[in-house]
């Protein structure tokens, strides 16, 4: 997949996921994009997984599952449109999900092994795509969205967020 999808195969709101998202090949650069988070991430010990950057913002282990429950959601979502059913879908609440999650129990491997479980299964559903399910669409938060836009959603997500932990995580380490 080397097309970048149209601005209006996704929200508004998810530009600032897509427009991070390099030209090339997007399922290259999503098995590179694991590789190279999970790299930065190798050497961070539990007790810096705990760090929060300032109070009440989460610790580096909460955005590191953060971004496996965000990738399981927008990939059911993708699954869902991809196969035809266009039953629209609701948002989900972050925070919610976080608090409810209690990354802190888990180690900061464990977390990136999860990570890597979750975007292998990620492109093992893209690989089998045809280029008529990338072009399908469904309706999610009350927005329509195309498979392709959910996919580039999902690699923008992690460049997101990783820039996040480079800035205000890993800087203060």
């Amino acid at each position: 997949m080397n097309q970048r999808p149209a601005s209006n195969e996704y929200a508004a709101y998810h530009e600032q996921y897509v427009s991070l998202v390099p030209e090339g090949d997007l399922l290259q650069l999503m098995s590179q994009q694991i590789k190279e988070t999970t790299d930065l991430l190798r050497n961070i010990t539990d007790a810096q997984g705990e760090y929060r950057y300032a109070p009440g913002k989460w610790s580096l282990k909460e955005v590191i599952g953060h971004m496996s429950d965000t990738e399981r959601i927008m990939s059911y979502r993708l699954l869902r449109f991809s196969r035809g059913d266009q039953t629209p879908l609701p948002g989900f609440e972050q925070d919610t999900y976080v608090n409810g999650a209690a990354f802190e129990l888990h180690s900061v491997q464990d977390l990136l092994e999860e990570l890597t479980a979750v975007r292998h299964a990620t492109l093992y559903q893209l690989h089998g795509l045809t280029d008529e399910a990338w072009g399908r669409a469904g309706k999610f938060s009350n927005n329509d969205v195309t498979v392709k836009g959910i996919a580039y959603i999902i690699a923008g997500h992690q460049l997101h967020h990783r820039k996040i932990i480079e800035e205000l995580y890993l800087s203060q380490l």
